[in-house]
């Protein structure tokens, strides 16, 4: 079953396909084997294979949903790659983990894996990288959380208090935008997206976001933060939208060019700034637990925030 790159919203659930003749073991899954998705001479195909086996502090997980963000297609185009997609999935606990930590068996599962391997029937994960899923938030929704949920939440917390505040993004229409608009708008910031000519941006609309078509008809050069995720002109251009002492949080380079900063033109233009490159996994991954279960949390007290999830 080969996996082609669908152009759309990152952040999507796939249910993987299932195996029909599967035998019971004692604890409830599929033995001996099962399927994944793996690469196998530059295809993607579900080919079978050993069901995993957990150490004892790892849960065996049944995956019921997979959600396919960019960094599974990039990580897939890699020269020689043996990345296994599925960063974020969902599913329910088959087996508790042997020494008591995590989840119970039955628990319904959010799966965080930034090293992939998600996209299978059965995962074998430790408690540190699942959140359990409260119950009136569904499991798709939760597969698509993760990712795109953790970057705009530590990107956001890195701004600072947001109430108020007033917010230049480029790069937004995707997963991590669509939850950093949400968060943005929820916290009191006032948030503006940059958008190239024909890109779709009615969903960033609706979810409260001001929208720019060009960056050179923004006239307003009194932003508090900018949020720059594209590079090249238009993420170079965005640092002269700030006002004096604001916050420059660099966090991607979709474009593939490099910003460029002209120290001489910033100080005509009478604004300092700080500048942060930002990356989401900084640290060991030992706090993916406790973030993911305030992403659920917010979900599940605001009804009104909901990743926008699409199927392939």
């Amino acid at each position: 079953m080969p996996v082609h790159h669908v152009h759309g919203m990152p952040g999507r659930p796939v249910r993987p396909q299932r195996v029909d003749d599967v035998r019971q073991s004692s604890c409830g899954c599929s033995s001996p084997t099962h399927r994944a998705f793996v690469e196998s001479d530059h295809s993607r195909r579900a080919l079978g294979g050993d069901l995993p086996t957990p150490q004892r502090h790892e849960a065996l997980i049944r995956v019921t949903d997979v959600a396919l963000n960019r960094a599974d297609f990039l990580y897939l185009s890699a020269p020689s790659t043996t990345f296994r997609p599925g960063i974020d999935a969902a599913g329910v606990v088959a087996k508790a983990a042997v020494d008591g930590s995590g989840p119970s068996e039955g628990s319904r599962v959010a799966l965080h894996l930034p090293s992939g391997g998600g996209a299978a029937e059965y995962v074998a994960a430790s408690a540190d990288r699942l959140a359990v899923i409260p119950d009136n938030v569904d499991s798709a929704s939760a597969a698509a959380l993760p990712l795109g949920g953790l970057v705009a939440q530590r990107l956001l917390a890195l701004a600072g208090p947001l109430k108020g505040s007033r917010i230049l993004a480029t790069g937004v229409g995707g997963g991590v935008g669509q939850v950093l608009i949400q968060f943005a708008v929820a916290e009191g910031a006032e948030i503006t997206a940059v958008a190239a000519q024909g890109q779709p941006t009615d969903h960033m609309a609706a979810l409260g976001a001001r929208i720019a078509l060009d960056i050179d008809a923004v006239e307003d050069t009194a932003f508090d933060i900018v949020l720059e995720s594209v590079g090249g002109d238009l993420g170079s251009k965005t640092a002269h939208k700030l006002r004096p002492g604001g916050q420059f949080l660099w966090f991607g380079q979709a474009s593939g060019s490099p910003i460029t900063l002209d120290f001489f033109k910033q100080v005509q233009g009478g604004a300092s700034l700080t500048l942060r490159h930002f990356v989401y996994g900084d640290g060991d991954g030992s706090r993916d637990t406790q973030d993911m279960n305030a992403l659920l949390e917010f979900i599940r007290s605001a009804s009104a925030f909901r990743p926008v999830v699409k199927r392939i």
